[in-house]
């Protein structure tokens, strides 16, 4: 599809293929583009009334001496030329508006799309790219609406009406000149098969060198502190050339073109000087027929020669539209047919039966996954990095399918559920929490957006941020940068946990939580953590393995199988991997069991809460 060779049938249905699409934008915007074409005409047929008065003026007004005529003819000139130049401020007006709405309501709705696809297809395309399609690939679309089409078509209806003209005052000279245009016209038609799939590549290119951009600028702290600025200059040097050659072939491509056409005009112009000096030295064509006719051959030469600036535009437009297309072709993961069961409130029974996974064919990430997590339990995940921990959590929480197998949710077939049923119902505090750049307040209101000043302050006292917010000159109304950077990691994190603990959710993920936070930011964020878990489905991920000691049960997963599971005590007593993962970390001759009643509060910096198996408190009582 992106090569530049000859033209294949699936290129030519690539078209046909956009027209639908064409005519799906166009089809609300009709009566406007109808009433562009209207204005279209009349200014076509003004620009006319200039030549065809050429003959009038040089064969009567001149030659035979019917000054009367002048001044009507000047009249009807100016008339004309002012009907013209209206019309074209209302083209311009009408329709150049009308594209950039249209933009506007694409890029609106191509993002609202890409926001409802899977995180699987995000895994597969970079951000920069996504951003370029949202709001570069659109731009073009501005010349199926606007100016550019109906100059297009204008240009085209011209043509036809010069071309009855130029037949009427004489039809040899036309039919001569229009066979030079017409093989033109066909050497045009198979240059463009061969710059559309350029263009095709352009935006490719384009999208790749805007997204490690994107990565690049988004991550200047890591590439400030490996001193790699003049690693990432060559790797941006590098995608610009290639978006140079790009542009370099059709660069030349449309100067061969342009060269060509010149070259056309100026054979067309010799024969027409010496065939219609031999007409008129005959006395088959008159002075002004001769002026007349070569204005008028003008205008059926200059929409091939527009075709070379505008069609370039428009194969462009084309093959943005195409790529727009791609992406809205892309099935929602709301819009997945085998999800049609609406969740009410749940209890937060998950359950695991004979799980398989693979993100690619033959290559399976989880073999026979099977376990319980009861209503209010805390269950810990173990295990190498790459052992398959993070595909469980993306499991549960219906970021993938899996391909053989089912998780329940109190029962439900997950797959089966309506996502929008479920997920309002899940909370997650990730390693890297995720913070945009606006006020502490909005970020913490993300997962609540109607929730009152109350159930905020509430939550961020709960999670210990109003420790530092309240320091702030704007407290709450902070604003903490891109991704949260005025913030520390510490702060970061509480902030997600108070959005966790504000969406009062019935299932929560805590994905190393707390893994890169010093000591001190930790014990802050325990406490939170561990009112967050009270009464909630929990599961935990976590390196530090003295964090998970109190859950209900440990899930040790090694090359996606569960190799072992029980609680901490049976775990190491029991002297296998997870024995050989915590003494590594703490060695022997500590401590490692609980007595009974022992440790049951927060301030042992444990994540975990007593054992509420068979708690299953009121999903509201949190924020009272």
């Amino acid at each position: 599809m992106m090569g530049t060779g000859p033209s294949t049938p699936g290129k030519k249905t690539e078209i046909f293929k956009a027209l639908p699409e064409i005519w799906e934008l166009i089809r609300p915007r009709r009566v406007l583009l109808g009433l562009g074409l209207v204005l279209m005409v009349i200014n076509r047929v003004s620009g006319l009334v200039l030549p065809a008065s050429t003959k009038y003026l040089v064969d009567d007004v001149i030659g035979k001496r019917h000054f009367k005529l002048l001044y009507p003819l000047v009249g009807v000139v100016l008339v004309a030329t002012l009907i013209q130049g209206l019309t074209s401020f209302a083209l311009t007006q009408t329709l150049s508006k009308a594209a950039q709405k249209l933009i506007a309501e694409l890029r609106r709705r191509v993002q609202e799309h890409v926001g409802r696809l899977s995180v699987s297809y995000y895994d597969a395309n970079k951000t920069g790219m996504l951003v370029s399609r949202i709001m570069s690939d659109v731009e073009g679309v501005r010349n199926l609406l606007g100016t550019g089409l109906v100059d297009f078509v204008g240009g085209l209806l011209t043509a036809v009406i010069a071309f009855a003209v130029l037949i009427r005052l004489s039809p040899v000279m036309t039919g001569i000149a229009f066979t030079f245009l017409l093989v033109f016209g066909i050497g045009l038609r198979k240059a463009f098969r061969v710059i559309r799939p350029i263009f095709r590549e352009r935006a490719k290119i384009n999208a790749e060198v805007t997204g490690r951009l994107t990565e690049s600028l988004g991550g200047v702290r890591v590439v400030k502190g490996y001193h790699a600025e003049a690693r990432e200059h060559e790797v941006f040097s590098a995608g610009v050339e290639r978006l140079l050659q790009n542009v370099v072939k059709t660069l030349t491509a449309t100067s061969v073109m342009s060269l060509s056409s010149s070259t056309l005009m100026g054979v067309i112009g010799a024969i027409v000087m010496f065939m219609g000096t031999r007409q008129i030295l005959a006395g088959k064509l008159t002075l002004g027929g001769f002026f007349t006719y070569t204005m008028f051959l003008g205008y059926l030469a200059a929409p091939l020669i527009q075709v070379v600036g505008i069609g370039t535009q428009i194969t462009e437009a084309i093959a943005g539209l195409e790529r727009t297309r791609e992406v809205l072709d892309e099935t929602p993961e709301n819009e997945d047919p085998d999800r049609t069961v609406t969740l009410g409130p749940i209890r937060g029974d998950i359950k695991f039966q004979d799980v398989n996974f693979a993100y690619e064919l033959q290559k399976t990430v989880l073999h026979d996954v099977s376990f319980h997590a009861w209503p209010g339990t805390v269950t810990a995940l173990v295990g190498s990095s790459g052992s398959g921990k993070s595909t469980i959590i993306g499991l549960i929480a219906a970021f993938h399918k899996p391909n053989e197998g089912q998780v329940l949710v109190d029962g439900v077939d997950l797959s089966t559920i309506r996502l929008e049923s479920y997920r309002t119902q899940l909370g997650m505090v990730l390693q890297d929490s995720f913070l945009f750049d606006g006020s502490i307040r909005e970020n913490v209101a993300f997962s609540k957006p109607d929730a009152t000043e109350a159930e905020i302050i509430r939550a961020c006292a709960i999670a210990r941020v109003d420790e530092f917010a309240e320091k702030y000159d704007l407290k709450y109304d902070t604003i903490i940068g891109e991704r949260g950077v005025k913030l520390s990691g510490g702060q970061r994190q509480r902030v997600s946990i108070a959005r966790a603990i504000l969406a009062n959710p019935r299932i929560l993920i805590l994905d190393e939580a707390t893994s890169s936070l010093d000591s001190e930011s930790e014990a802050m964020i325990q406490e939170g953590l561990g009112y967050l878990m009270q009464g909630r489905t929990t599961f935990v991920i976590a390196h530090r393995l003295s964090t998970i000691r109190r859950a209900d049960q440990i899930l040790v997963v090694e090359a996606g199988t569960i190799v072992e599971r029980g609680n901490h005590r049976e775990l190491f007593e029991l002297g296998g991997r997870y024995y050989e993962l915590y003494t590594k970390q703490h060695g022997i001759e500590e401590n490692l069991f609980l007595a009974p009643g022992e440790g049951d509060t927060v301030e042992e910096n444990e994540i975990g809460a007593p054992n509420s198996a068979a708690a299953d408190p009121d999903p509201t009582a949190l924020l009272r």
